[in-house]
């Protein structure tokens, strides 16, 4: 197999790897995509990244397939379903703030048109490229995703502080933050 020179991150996981060489900063313009995203990123907050990918299925599985027409119906029978299931992240807080933000998620496409046109006018609807060396000069945050979080919040939305919001547009291809020494940084690039 080809050894490729990819950002340290992903270390040797299997599973990491694959997101980084086909997920991660691949922009993303399908509303259910990044709906997923919203949920697995409001879950990660105080956990890695990592112990999120590995439940990512189990969550797939939890939450309808992502889908936020049925996850903003759910009602209480339905979050404790979701507190005794072990294959996932069992927070209430979070469980309840997807419910919130599935919600919140439909009133954004209702008046936008779609989840998409609303959260890429934080770049400008163009990916920002970064052009880092080394991991450690990549921030939490950014201008952009501080706007993201105050605007997200002002319209309701849980769990989504600026930090959450940086690695979302990571994740979603709004920012480049692959290192100029990675494969993938002149692939994703748009």
């Amino acid at each position: 197999m080809l050894e490729r020179n990819r950002c340290n991150w992903p270390g040797t996981n299997d599973l990491m790897i694959q997101y980084h060489d086909l997920e991660w900063g691949v922009p993303v313009y399908d509303d259910s995509k990044l709906f997923e995203f919203i949920v697995l990123d409001s879950f990660q907050a105080g956990l890695s990244w990592s112990c999120i990918l590995n439940k990512r299925e189990n969550f797939r599985s939890a939450f309808d397939s992502f889908d936020a027409q049925k996850i903003a119906a759910y009602d209480e029978h339905k979050v404790a379903e979701l507190m005794a299931d072990s294959g996932i992240i069992r927070n209430r807080l979070k469980i309840l703030a997807t419910v919130n933000n599935a919600r919140r998620f439909l009133e954004v496409q209702s008046e936008f048109g779609s989840f998409a046109q609303y959260i890429w006018q934080f770049v400008d609807g163009k990916m920002i490229l970064n052009q880092w060396e080394d991991t450690a000069h990549i921030p939490a945050s950014s201008p952009e995703s501080d706007a993201m979080s105050k605007d997200l919040k002002k319209r309701g939305f849980k769990f989504v502080g600026t930090t959450i919001c940086y690695a979302f547009m990571q994740a979603a291809g709004m920012i480049n933050d692959h290192l100029i020494t990675c494969y993938r940084h002149s692939e994703v690039t748009n």
